[in-house]
């Protein structure tokens, strides 16, 4: 089964129950007013975190360098806004762990040494020479 067709089933599914659960524990009111605090306070840290990884990506723009970290760090940023706004616990989790930088550079590394491949040096080059014939028998149509 495609991974993402079983993640679109399986995260309302962990939603519900989470809801369900913690709802039946706190109250009803209390856990819709956590989910609303929880979006709240994180959209305005997404926020605040965005910011933060603009100014360090026109910082590094300004000394040459190229921000390719900042950029993968504003894309999580947004990805954990998003998640942020949906309600629900789980995606509240997923959403803070990457909002905050120290968790967020952890997941890079984990997934860059993943996605990493190893660098074998080998040449691909066939060294020889050629010789251009012209053929009589190459007529034009």
């Amino acid at each position: 089964m495609n991974p993402i067709l079983l993640l679109i089933i399986l995260i309302p599914i962990i939603e519900i129950y989470l809801l369900i659960k913690i709802g039946s524990q706190i109250g009803a009111m209390s856990t819709i007013l956590l989910i609303f605090a929880t979006a709240t306070v994180g959209i305005y840290y997404a926020k605040y975190e965005g910011l933060n990884t603009l100014r360090s990506g026109f910082a590094q723009l300004s000394n040459n360098e190229t921000p390719a970290y900042e950029v993968i760090s504003g894309a999580a940023i947004a990805f954990a806004a998003l998640l942020l706004i949906i309600p629900g616990f789980a995606t509240d989790a997923l959403g803070f762990l990457l909002i905050f930088p120290l968790s967020r550079k952890m997941i890079f590394n984990k997934l860059s040494k993943k996605f990493k491949t190893k660098k074998k040096k080998r040449n691909n080059f066939i060294e020889g020479d050629f010789e251009d014939i012209e053929d009589d028998d190459d007529r034009k149509i």
